[in-house]
């Protein structure tokens, strides 16, 4: 029985195998076969197939319509995370794996309260307006008179163009408080409480008159615009490099990342410090050729609605009134009121309570940190300070002022020319009387130079590695301005890999003083503000205090003392700024009584 079967069966197949071959010859199977197989490794195998195959149903999905198109188009911007990322070989958002937790806290910290989604059609008389805004100085608590030691309160209220009140927050407001009599002035801690209502608290610290300043640096709004360029055009502005070889010489555009494949880049990563630079291959030359570096300009792509947003005087550095008296008269120290117990005008607390850096009063700046500013006001002081020491500066235009201060105050310390660029140098200035060096080195790229020879384009990391230190060593460091242009994984980087070589250099020689320099406000143009803004400084500025704060270093803080100043904000701060600049350096050199 069962060979009958299996005879049955294999009658069966053998039918079936004629058959088949009748209907389909046995060569065209085997080719079916080969192309099966093979389409089969192509899909699974080749990555470029499979990612065009991704990127096909990615374009189809997005042309299908969905009920999210009929929306109006809107720019929102709660709390930006990461950039779109570029197909290159490089990153604006690269950090050493072991900075990643930090950066992200940094991130968080100068996270900027929420500001309102912008239709492209929106209308500025739904923008804050400073003219419409008002200020109020609230009574003091418990009642009385001001005295020296007191906190003042001022409530600002933000109203829009039609003088409606605003319901969120998010505007960049300072705030001063000042006596231009005795040129007296400190800087107000301003405090958002998210509904369109701000508080400034001042530290009062004169006897006499003081009048309150409240200004609008910008509106919620243009917070919006400049937050998503940043997000949007993180290489917003780019750099060149001459290349040169015999009677050849091409050009190339250079920058932290450049969206290109690796083969058609030059890569100047720093080997030391890991930080990135890249320029495009020029077409005739080799990387090797590269000679110098300079600044190339901006690549801002135009938005209509800025404009409106950014204008000096209506809703851009405009001052806001006041909604009732603007000055109050301070009477000196209470003797009632115990030391130990702080006042406030609202009784809000003492995480309202403001600690300024410092004051001015005659001019003069006074540090509220335990460090006695003395007056060096001739050369003669200032090169006894200096006797026998040696001073590197190192940071970008607003360090060098320092170095060209020096030099033209202090005698004896002549410049000596080493043949390079007036803006960049380096620089070297000796006193040969008093045994004293002095030089200036700028920061590495993106260093915005008009040209400068790349043999002199250092890392501030890398020539830390390479001072001695000691007693008699003063090391400066100022690194912000020419980092607002990117991304602040960029400067966190560059900063994170300044302060290891820093504790490397106290680690050898911890009697080095260093001086490190804070941002500062500046003018501003409709230009400036999408680019090298003062949010943009103010976000840099906190993220410099936070890396530094556990590092022995001294804070030298540029911005309270050029925002408590009654001359305008200036990039470059004025004379009388760097005068008092110098002096808080000159006091940590020489304490008092030890000239």
């Amino acid at each position: 029985m069962e060979n009958n079967t299996k005879g049955q069966n294999q009658s069966l197949i053998t039918l079936g195998g004629q058959t088949l071959r009748k209907r389909f010859p046995l060569k065209y199977g085997l080719i079916f076969l080969f192309l099966t197989f093979f389409v089969l490794w192509v899909m699974f195998y080749s990555v470029n197939f499979t990612d065009h195959i991704t990127c096909k149903l990615s374009e189809l999905k997005k042309k299908v319509p969905t009920t999210e198109d009929s929306s109006p188009a809107t720019i929102t911007l709660k709390h930006p995370t990461e950039p779109p990322m570029l197909s290159s070989v490089c990153s604006f958002n690269s950090v050493l794996p072991e900075d990643t937790l930090e950066l992200g806290f940094l991130k968080d910290y100068i996270t900027w309260p929420e500001t309102p989604s912008l239709p492209l059609t929106f209308s500025l008389n739904d923008t804050s307006h400073p003219a419409h805004s008002a200020y109020t100085i609230l009574p003091r608590n418990g009642g009385g008179r001001w005295h020296v030691g007191d906190q003042l309160e001022v409530l600002i209220k933000i109203n829009d163009f039609n003088g409606h009140p605003k319901k969120y927050g998010g505007d960049v407001l300072f705030a001063r408080l000042h006596n231009p009599t005795v040129r007296a002035g400190v800087v107000g801690k301003v405090f958002d409480h998210h509904n369109g209502s701000y508080t400034a608290v001042f530290s009062l610290l004169w006897e006499g008159s003081a009048e309150v300043e409240v200004i609008m640096i910008h509106s919620s709004e243009a917070v919006t615009v400049i937050e998503r360029v940043n997000l949007e055009q993180p290489g917003r502005i780019f750099f060149r490099s001459v290349f040169r070889s015999g009677t050849v010489t091409e050009a190339a555009i250079c920058n932290v990342c450049l969206k290109a494949p690796p083969e058609q880049l030059c890569n100047y990563t720093d080997i030391q410090t890991g930080e990135p630079w890249f320029c495009y291959k020029p077409k005739k030359l080799k990387c090797e050729h590269r000679i110098t570096h300079s600044f190339g300009g901006f690549t801002l792509k135009p938005m209509s609605m800025d404009n409106t947003l950014f204008q000096i005087g209506v809703n851009m550095k405009a001052s806001i009134r006041s909604y009732g008296p603007s000055k109050i008269t301070i009477l000196p120290k209470s003797k009632v009121v115990n030391e130990t117990v702080p006042i406030y005008a609202s009784g809000l607390g003492e995480a309202m309570r403001t600690r300024p850096a410092g004051y001015y009063y005659q001019g003069a700046w006074r540090a509220l940190d335990g460090t006695t500013v003395r007056q060096f006001n001739n050369g003669t002081a200032m090169s006894q300070c200096l006797k026998g020491k040696v001073v590197h500066l190192y940071g970008d235009s607003t360090i060098r002022q320092w170095f060209e201060y020096l030099v033209a105050k202090i005698p004896d310390l002549k410049l000596f020319d080493l043949k390079n660029p007036p803006k960049t140098g380096p620089f070297m200035a000796l006193d040969y009387t008093n045994n004293i060096l002095v030089t200036f080195r700028c920061h590495g790229p993106p260093i915005r130079a008009p040209v400068l020879p790349v043999s002199q384009l250092h890392f501030v990391a890398n020539e830390l590695d390479s001072v001695v230190g000691g007693s008699n060593t003063v090391v400066v460091i100022g690194v912000w301005a020419h980092f607002s242009t990117f991304p602040v994984e960029v400067y966190v980087r560059r900063l994170l890999s300044i302060r290891r070589a820093v504790v490397r250099l106290l680690n050898r020689a911890p009697d080095t003083l260093v001086v490190i320099r804070t941002a500062n406000p500046k003018r501003l143009t409709v230009q400036e503000s999408v680019t090298t803004d003062d949010f943009y400084f103010l976000q840099r500025d906190k993220i410099l205090r936070a890396i530094f704060k556990e590092v022995n270093v001294r804070l030298l803080d540029a911005w309270e003392m050029s925002q408590a100043h009654y001359l305008p904000h200036d990039l470059h701060p004025p004379p009388p700024i760097i005068k008092n600049i110098i002096d808080v350096v000159l006091s940590h050199i020489c304490p008092s009584g030890e000239l």
